[in-house]
């Protein structure tokens, strides 16, 4: 959680069935059609946007994230450091849940708890029986913990990153039948060097996965067994930059693997890459058009649903009333105003909320819409001589014409976006040089730049 190669750095987190989730959950039941992530939120400046409470959001596909509760935390811990990071969902045995996180709130990685916090859900609606779960007597901490289930002992077992009497990090494990007594701590992974956020996948065809961060990477280890001591490192590092929290998902509609991590910096970018073959070790990245994780999120777990469960879930919570654009051919960027410049920018930025947008009926038509910012309320995307810009709504029929675009399908794939011109009927929403304009659309390239997925 520091530079140190000793000390953790946290970040976070998609198939026929039956399926195997990320650390060791039971397989999949058969009616599982969605997911939900667990996460804790942290923006550029650690300023607004930042919160150690346990977050939702749920996806049907494992890959574009729909945050719940508007982003902000469903129940934050009240003993400890009073926050969390690494908050890891296990569906157990008998169906219900049970929540895990680190006790640590912020980043004072000199914080070392022995603890991690515990919560027992029915439907991740409400919370109950909250305690603190003692893993070690250890003056180190218990980072990142995660379940699975082993079959072999009728017992879960909890895995952690913590210093052992080796001096580097390892991955730990307690068993426990219900989270409420554990057994004495045991090295579950030591492979000679420092190595944290395990994350274990059981079963598939036979044999374990777990994956874990090595020096900024995030690299495998595989065993017939669930034995402690029993795995061997063989997979080919995957990285995106300096990248950690490693978290796999088996889709559930195709026969895909999904491997997230997260880069290391406050408000850390979720990277995903793709295998169809967990034993072959090796990932290819995955296009960024296709995932988007919920703003500011970091170090997640991810957990399959049935879709009663994601429905209650939505119902409970409630979807976001604002949303995000991003670009089709700069997916890593999205559209925000800077100094009221419309323009796409590389996310993340500080303030994220430059990037939220109502999209109400359109100010000149209602079957057209408009953009209504998130952060300055008053104040709409209009284009002016071209180059759209947030300005207060001067209540005019002109500003309203502005201000309006019409949704159609995208220019550049159908199952995304453009926004054509309400009173310039010839222009089309699109980025030149990252400023946003009204402009007419022939192009190839202008077709890409014209065409955005709008999201959350």
């Amino acid at each position: 959680m520091t530079p140190t190669p000793s000390r953790r750095l946290f970040l976070g987190a998609a198939a026929a069935v039956p399926l195997s989730l990320a650390l060791g959950t039971p397989s999949a039941h058969a009616a599982d059609s969605a997911y939900v992530m667990a996460y804790f939120t942290e923006s550029t400046s650690l300023g607004a946007g930042t919160d150690y409470g346990l977050h939702l959001a749920v996806s049907t596909d494992g890959l574009r994230w729909m945050p719940l509760n508007q982003n902000n935390p469903v129940v934050t811990p009240t003993e400890g450091a009073g926050g969390l990071r690494d908050p890891f969902i296990l569906r157990k045995q008998d169906g219900t849940f049970v929540v895990l996180a680190t006790d640590l709130k912020g980043t004072d990685w000199s914080y070392n708890s022995q603890y991690i916090h515990v919560w027992n859900s029915a439907d991740l609606r409400t919370f109950t029986g909250y305690h603190r779960l003692k893993l070690h007597d250890m003056v180190t901490h218990s980072w990142a913990p995660e379940a699975f289930w082993d079959a072999g002992r009728g017992q879960y077992g909890i895995l952690y990153s913590s210093v052992n009497s080796s001096g580097h990090n390892v991955i730990m494990v307690n068993y426990t039948t219900d989270f409420v007594t554990v057994s004495a701590p045991q090295v579950f992974f030591d492979p000679g060097y420092d190595v944290i956020d395990g994350n274990l996948t059981v079963g598939v065809n036979g044999v374990n996965y777990l994956y874990f961060k090595k020096d900024q990477t995030l690299v495998g280890a595989r065993s017939t067994t669930l034995a402690p001591g029993s795995f061997t490192p063989f997979s080919t590092p995957a990285a995106h930059g300096g990248t950690e929290a490693p978290t796999v998902v088996k889709s559930l509609t195709s026969q895909s693997w999904y491997l997230y991590g997260d880069t290391y910096t406050p408000n850390g970018v979720f990277y995903a890459w793709q295998s169809t073959d967990l034993a072959a070790g090796t990932w290819t990245a995955l296009d960024q058009r296709l995932y988007t994780q919920p703003v500011n999120s970091k170090h997640c777990g991810i957990q399959p649903i049935t879709s009663t469960v994601y429905d209650n879930l939505v119902a409970k919570w409630g979807a976001p009333t604002w949303n995000r654009l991003k670009s089709y051919n700069y997916p890593a960027r999205y559209v925000r105003h800077a100094d009221f410049v419309g323009r796409i920018d590389t996310y993340p930025f500080d303030l994220y909320t430059d990037s939220q947008w109502k999209l109400v009926p359109g100010l000149a038509d209602g079957s057209g819409v408009s953009f209504q910012s998130v952060n300055y309320p008053t104040r709409y995307l209009r284009h002016y001589a071209y180059e759209l810009r947030l300005d207060v709504n001067d209540g005019t029929s002109t500003f309203a014409a502005d201000a309006t675009f019409h949704r159609t399908a995208g220019l550049a794939d159908a199952s995304w976006s453009s926004f054509r011109s309400y009173n310039n009927p010839t222009r089309y929403i699109r980025h030149s040089n990252y400023v946003l304009r009204v402009d007419p659309v022939s192009t190839a390239t202008e077709r890409q730049d014209a065409t955005f997925h709008v999201g959350y």
